[in-house]
C-alpha cells in the first residue's frame, strides 16, 4: 500500500465537495453531455478494490474500466486520494442497518459488530486502509450516528460512547483480518489451511520438541485439532465478542 493510501490523504477542499455534492438535475446542465459520473467512477474503482485488492487500483485501471482516457477520469476526480475518501464513504452509505429499536445494549453492540464484519469481509481492502482522518461525508456521518445508538442512553458520556465504539469497531477490525488473510493465503498457495498443515505436520515434528515448549505443544495440539489449523476466524470472533461484551459491561453496567 502506498504512502497516500489513507482516507483524508487528498485534497480537503475538493474532498468535501465531491463527498456532499448535490445530485445533478435533469435537463438542467449544458454544454456536451458528460461520459460519465463521479458515482460510476466510484462504482468502477469499488469493483477494482474488491475484485483485485488496492494494489490494482489506479486511475488508469479506473478509466480503462469505464472505457475513458486517465486524463478524462481527472476531470471527475482529482486524484486517487480524494478517489479513495468516495470509495469509502459510499460503502458506508451503503451498508445496511439494522433497526435498533428494543434490543438490549448487548444485542445492539452485537449487531453493530456484525454489520461491520460483514462490511470487512465484503471489501476486504477496507480492514487494510488506514482511517485516522475519516473521509467526512455522508457515509460516515449515518454510519457513526448508528452505530451510536447501541451506546446510547446507558449512562455513558459522550466521550465514553465513542470510546467504546472505537473498541468494538477495533476488535472487529482485528478478527476481520484473520478471516481475510487466511482467505488470500489459500488463494495465494492454491491450497487449504488443513492441506499446508498436512503438508508441514511432518517437517515440524522433526524439528520442534514438545519437551522443550511443553505449552506450545499441548495447546497447539488442541487448538489445532479443534480449528483444523492454527487459527479459526469464526471462533476468535465469537470468543473475542463475548469478552469485548464483557469487558464493555463493566462500565455500563457497573456493580
Amino acid at each position: 500500500m502506498g504512502a497516500r493510501e489513507r482516507s483524508g490523504a487528498g485534497n480537503p477542499a475538493r474532498t468535501l465537495e465531491l463527498l456532499w455534492r448535490e445530485p445533478a438535475q435533469s435537463g438542467t446542465a449544458r454544454g456536451p453531455k458528460p461520459r460519465t459520473t463521479v458515482d460510476a467512477v466510484v462504482t468502477a474503482a469499488l469493483e477494482i478494490a474488491d475484485s483485485e485488492g488496492l494494489s490494482a487500483l489506479t486511475m488508469r485501471s479506473v478509466a480503462a474500466k469505464l472505457g475513458l482516457t486517465p486524463m478524462a477520469t481527472y476531470t471527475y476526480v482529482p486524484g486517487k486520494a480524494e478517489l479513495l475518501d468516495l470509495m469509502l464513504d459510499t460503502v458506508y452509505q451503503r451498508m445496511p442497518r439494522a433497526d435498533l429499536t428494543g434490543m438490549s445494549w448487548r444485542e445492539k453492540v452485537s449487531v453493530i459488530a456484525a454489520e461491520n464484519r460483514a462490511l470487512l469481509l465484503a471489501h476486504p481492502w477496507v480492514a487494510y486502509l488506514p482511517t485516522t482522518r475519516p473521509p467526512l461525508g455522508p457515509g460516515v456521518a449515518a454510519k457513526y450516528d448508528h452505530e451510536l445508538q447501541a451506546f446510547d442512553g446507558l449512562g455513558l458520556g459522550d466521550i465514553e460512547m465513542d470510546a467504546a465504539l472505537t473498541y468494538l469497531l477495533g476488535f472487529v477490525t482485528s478478527v476481520a483480518r484473520i478471516a481475510i488473510d487466511t482467505a488470500r493465503a489459500a488463494a495465494d498457495s492454491g491450497e487449504s489451511d488443513h492441506e499446508w498443515w498436512q503438508r508441514a505436520a511432518p517437517l515440524l515434528e522433526c524439528v520442534f520438541s514438545p519437551d522443550r515448549y511443553p505449552l506450545a505443544a499441548r495447546v497447539g495440539a488442541s487448538a489445532g485439532q479443534a480449528h483444523d489449523s492454527a487459527y479459526n476466524a469464526d471462533h476468535a470472533y465469537t470468543f473475542g465478542l463475548a469478552r469485548t461484551l464483557d469487558g464493555l459491561a463493566a462500565i455500563i453496567e457497573p456493580s
